[in-house]
């Protein structure tokens, strides 16, 4: 071994340690990394910030962005909300939801599919009488499956095909995963439908940590809202699919009880209760907006239980900024439920006294307090931590709720869905496609158009479109690039491939890809899987080299192996944001998580031996 083969093994045996030990955060763990590279002479300085100009650095931010866009306009649910129900049993409940994330999962980042699906699943849990957690393992490992069936789909996907490009000439195209990610996602989604989800601890506290704030509130009906001229009788079917309880009507001041309600006309409100998600859907399904609530989201003020919300039209605040009205506009009304924290600016004040609305633009619609209902005035009303906030207006982003130091625990959208937009959306996504897929374009330029025609038409606003990028993870891939490359070059990956034959010569090739396979999903339930695949996906590679054989089959099932994070809540995303919701110990995931894994194995070695021959 030459000296720099030794720094660089050491230099990686170090990432590695820190990355395992998680104390610091990855960024700044592989930005260290890269300085010590350059200051020991292993990266040269001209080369130290090339990561950021990969391919696969650029598509991961823009397939952030492409993900939000589906969101904003409504197209994914549309989709959703049609399709799940809370009357199956288990098993075709997950096949359902499972397979609605996973389609999902191919197009937008798999993080985002099951954020969108997670509130519904949850929801459709409460309604069945069962605990969140015997669906929502499932639902998240099928959304981690789906990632496998495109290029876009998971950033493994991205980083295998920018590694092909470097070494072998040329990257892969949009769908040339799917024949093996296809079967494999299909495989384990009948597994996890079948027979996975039996294999879920079920534990009574496990619906404890899901059990919704309750909120009453009282919504204007405006000019156009399908709710005009129906009785209570008649909009039932919305109350039930939103899962709230119509509780009577306010006309001209007069509070009139459910049995009394006459017909339903403009400028009347409709008195609810019900958790945050149902309001909101119950919002949306009749059209509850009126001009100005684009402007300002659901404007509304709650008592609870017994207060009254009032809702005002389109009032401009506090000489807003044009712009910030425009751009709340385009992403349309959001209600979020979040908790007060210990340090918060609210603590022992009202929001009254904080002037909320002038102040920050969030409209405090009501508060729910240890399980109760507060029954004062709700701006009047002191603010303790631990308090669940109901929340509306422009200032709902994650920067402002820092500020005022509460965490959001849900967000619900109130917009309207535009068949225009939602058209607009996926056009300019399927025109993206088909331009990179014909030749015409490069597959990082055609989505980087389709982005930035988003941006133009206000479907991702501006305010957005840089929160919606992971920086960490795009600032750990750019670090780690260089060191990647300046390994390969040295001879490392060639090294630890001959290591790997010399322990499988007396055996078929076969062998040798199922142990990197292996121990690619080692890596990635304690690793960051982005990182796994840049450490593991040119020693494929080199290993097929050295076998001499092709190396498309070992770089495939390497892609394949590090999306394959079942085992512990920290090797995926998905895994950690199901572990409060769904109750989870550390303990649990592996239960499923360890046969779904000798399932992927088991369909993906000869599905690669298929589509790859060696």
């Amino acid at each position: 071994m030459t000296i720099d083969q030794i720094l660089l093994f050491a230099l990686f045996g170090v990432i590695l340690s820190m990355l395992l030990w998680g104390r610091l955060r990855y960024d700044l763990v592989a930005a260290g990394g890269l300085l010590v590279a350059v200051a020991f002479g292993l990266v040269p300085q001209e080369k130290a910030f090339s990561g950021f100009a990969d391919p696969a650095v650029v598509i991961v931010a823009l397939v952030l962005v492409v993900s939000r866009a589906f969101e904003n306009s409504g197209a994914l649910t549309l989709v959703t909300r049609r399709l799940v129900s809370d009357h199956r049993p288990p098993s075709r409940h997950i096949a359902m939801t499972g397979g609605i994330g996973a389609a999902l999962s191919a197009i937008i980042n798999n993080v985002a599919a099951l954020a969108l699906l997670m509130p519904i699943d949850v929801e459709a849990a409460r309604k069945a009488g069962r605990p969140p957690g015997v669906t929502l393992m499932p639902l998240a490992f099928a959304t981690i499956l789906g990632g496998m069936v495109t290029l876009i789909g998971t950033p493994p996907n991205i980083i295998a095909s920018g590694i092909r490009e470097r070494l072998l000439g040329s990257p892969y195209g949009m769908f040339d995963f799917a024949p093996v990610g296809g079967a494999v996602a299909a495989a384990g989604l009948a597994f996890v439908a079948l027979v996975g989800w039996r294999l879920v601890p079920h534990r009574a506290d496990q619906s404890a940590a899901t059990k919704p704030s309750s909120f009453e509130a009282e919504v204007s009906v405006p000019e156009g809202s399908t709710a005009i001229g129906r009785h209570p009788t008649d909009i039932d079917e919305e109350a039930r699919t939103a899962d709230v309880i119509v509780l009577g009507l306010v006309r001209e001041g007069r509070k009139l009880p459910r049995m009394r309600m006459p017909a339903i006309a403009a400028g009347d409100k409709l008195r609810l209760k019900g958790s945050s998600d149902a309001i909101a859907a119950f919002i949306k399904a009749l059209d509850l907006q009126q001009p100005g609530d684009r402007q300002e989201g659901a404007d509304v003020e709650a008592d609870q239980p017994a207060g009254r919300t009032r809702r005002r039209s389109g009032r401009k605040e506090d000489n807003k900024p044009e712009g910030e009205e425009e751009e709340q506009r385009d992403k349309g009304p959001e209600v979020v439920e979040a908790v007060v924290r210990a340090d918060s600016l609210l603590v022992g004040r009202s929001a009254g006294a904080m002037r909320l609305r002038p102040r920050f633009g969030v409209t405090l619609l009501g508060i729910a307090r240890a399980g109760t209902l507060t029954r004062r005035g709700v701006h009047d009303n002191y603010i303790a931590a631990g308090d669940v906030l109901l929340l509306t207006g422009r200032g709902t982003d994650s920067a402002t709720l820092d500020l005022l130091g509460v965490i959001p625990l849900s967000r619900a959208s109130v917009a309207g869905t535009s068949p225009g937009r939602v058209a607009i959306t996926i056009g300019l996504f399927a025109a993206a496609i088909a331009a990179a897929s014909l030749g015409l374009v490069s597959f990082t330029i055609a989505i980087a158009m389709a982005v930035a025609a988003y941006a133009a038409l206000g479907i991702v606003p501006a305010r957005e479109f840089y929160l919606q990028i992971e920086w960490p993870i795009v600032v750990m891939l750019a670090f780690l690039l260089p060191i990647g490359a300046a390994f390969e070059e040295v001879g490392g990956t060639a090294l630890i491939a001959e290591g790997i034959v010399t322990l499988t010569r007396d055996y078929s090739p076969v062998v040798a890809l199922l142990a990197i396979m292996v121990a690619t999903m080692t890596l990635s339930d304690v690793l960051n899987n982005v990182a796994t695949m840049v450490i593991t996906g040119p020693v494929a590679i080199g290993l097929a080299r050295e076998l001499d054989v092709n190396p498309d089959t070992f770089l495939m099932g390497v892609a394949i192996a590090a999306s394959c994070a079942f085992l512990t809540p920290i090797g995926h995303k998905n895994n950690t944001l199901i572990m409060g919701p769904g109750g989870f110990r550390f303990s649990d995931y592996w239960r499923m998580g360890l046969p779904l894994e000798v399932v992927v194995l088991a369909v993906s070695v000869p599905m690669l031996l298929v589509v790859w021959p060696l």
